[in-house]
């Protein structure tokens, strides 16, 4: 069991555990800290890592990006203590969630002549459509076939979101947070390419420890950790109330220098 999850969401975004409810999920998977990784929102705690109920919750932030080669990344920020620049990124990018978010349910809606009764609101995003299309009693698609035929990338109901480019996120998280990761490199499209990232000196960390499946090779990460002498981190991406799934052991959270 990892010692460290550091890639937990809550409703603050798209997750389903509520923030005060972490530190019980946490001791239930017999984690000791929990790095909170929402969506392009800044955590409402005092200090960049604080004690709640005998766990350790790191202020953290997941925060999506342009690369210059057209695709999109994660950046994890890890121990935050947000700047103006910080909050100004954050205010933008959730002004364009909450009008992306009614675009795609107004499509969703129309598409399947029902109404999905949700509440579009600061960190509102896909999965949230995805749980209301699966819950609603008069509809034929589950959670994942609403992303494989109604919300995924090229699908009907898929709306872009606007984000920042790589140079302007990553110049924002470094200058307010501890540590500054690349998040789950084997999901993009192009790993090599996002792995490359890895070279800038502000991007110190990437995330090897991460639930890709068993039969997923890590080897390119590793090979990018040993050439740009990077940290690793890791989690569990945790959307739900299971905690623990992948992370770190306390030797490799030590590293980190985030407490």
């Amino acid at each position: 069991m990892p010692y460290a999850d550091l890639h937990v969401h809550t409703t603050r975004s798209d997750g389903s555990l509520e923030l005060e409810d972490v530190p019980a999920a946490a001791d239930r998977a017999g984690v000791d800290v929990v790095a909170v990784t929402d969506h392009d929102r800044v955590q409402p705690f005092d200090a960049p890592v604080v004690e709640r109920k005998g766990v350790t919750l790191v202020s953290g932030i997941e925060l999506r990006v342009e690369t210059p080669h057209g695709e999109r990344v994660d950046l994890l920020g890890y121990g935050v203590d947000a700047t103006g620049d910080l909050e100004g990124v954050v205010d933008r990018i959730q002004t364009n969630r909450v009008e992306r978010g009614r675009a795609i349910v107004d499509c969703v809606e129309t598409r399947l002549g029902v109404d999905l009764g949700v509440t579009v609101e600061d960190g509102f995003g896909r999965p949230h459509v995805a749980r209301a299309i699966d819950a609603h009693p008069d509809v034929e698609y589950d959670y994942e076939d609403a992303f494989d035929r109604l919300i995924g990338s090229g699908d009907p109901c898929f709306v872009p979101r606007d984000v920042p480019t790589f140079e302007r996120g990553l110049a924002a998280l470094t200058a307010s947070c501890r540590l500054v990761s690349l998040a789950h490199p084997l999901r993009y499209r192009d790993p090599e390419a996002a792995l490359a990232l890895t070279a800038d000196p502000a991007l110190e960390a990437v995330e090897l420890h991460y639930p890709y499946g068993a039969d997923v090779d890590r080897s390119l990460v590793e090979r990018a950790i040993e050439r740009n002498e990077l940290l690793a981190t890791g989690g569990t991406d945790a959307h739900g109330h299971d905690l623990g799934v992948a992370g770190l052991s306390r030797r490799a959270y030590d590293r980190l220098e985030l407490s």
